[in-house]
């Protein structure tokens, strides 16, 4: 049996197993499996691989995207760039390659949904800071836009809440915001990053990288605005898509 699955810290949500496993069934393929695997901390890794008979891939999700780097033995350039693994390809001699189908999935769902209006966008705010956030900054830096993250803390970011709740046009003049927070994630379904969305116009475009619920608080404030709003689940199925392509490539030697 070819093993599969997910390490983070809790992991009663999750969308990928439901997804594999359902993928594994609709597609026939056999003799594979994936799994949860809740790990009170990333150094439990090690034991975790060695103990998982038949175990090939893991996918990486909070709050371990950036902790897990030490344990790499080699990065391919987009996770490298990043600073952020979310897919370990697990090799025969028992090295692992750190992967990050993130910034793919991200990068694409985000082109085919503004489509030509991309033009318009010139700064986006990108909330949060955690390893979901640092391929989200890489991926609207590609498409040329300029990228101001938000957090509670300065030292970690290039402006606070507070910062902008002090100046409220930094929101206004800022057409794309993106939250790579789990605030609003169900079962916490009305929380919301603190912005002041009176400044939300329907010249806006807001994108959740949270899915569950389809329609979140902060979605659901654009929305009242006449504002466009995107959840994540596109982008996990792109992500997950990559990281099975990940998975199956064979070897080469070199870095993808």
């Amino acid at each position: 049996m070819k093993q599969f699955g997910l390490i983070g810290k809790k992991l009663t949500h999750s969308f990928s197993k439901k997804y594999f496993t359902e993928k594994f069934k609709k597609e026939d393929i056999e003799d594979c499996q994936y799994d949860l695997f809740e790990i009170p901390e990333i150094a439990a890794l090690p034991k975790l691989i060695q103990e998982t008979a038949g175990l090939q891939g893991i996918n990486v999700t909070i709050p371990y995207k950036n902790e897990v780097l030490p344990f790499m033995d080699r990065l391919d350039q987009s996770a490298k760039k990043i600073g952020a693994v979310n897919v370990v390809k697990i090799m025969e001699n028992g090295q692992l390659e750190g992967y990050n189908s993130d910034y793919y999935g991200f990068k694409n769902s985000l082109e085919k949904w503004l489509g030509a209006q991309q033009s318009e966008i010139q700064t986006a705010l990108v909330l949060g800071t955690g390893g979901a956030s640092k391929a989200v900054r890489v991926a609207l830096e590609d498409l040329g836009i300029t990228v101001k993250m938000v957090s509670r803390s300065a030292e970690n970011a290039d402006l606070t809440y507070t910062e902008i709740a002090e100046n409220p046009q930094i929101l206004k003049q800022c057409k794309l915001v993106v939250n790579t927070t789990p605030l609003g994630t169900f079962p916490n379904e009305a929380e919301k990053p603190d912005l002041p969305y009176e400044e939300i116009t329907d010249q806006h475009f807001l994108y959740d990288l949270v899915y569950n619920p389809e329609i979140t608080a902060f979605m659901q404030e654009g929305l009242r605005k006449g504002a466009k709003a995107k959840n994540g689940y596109e982008m996990l199925v792109l992500q997950a898509e990559k990281s099975w392509e990940i998975w199956q490539a064979e070897k080469t030697g070199e870095e993808a």
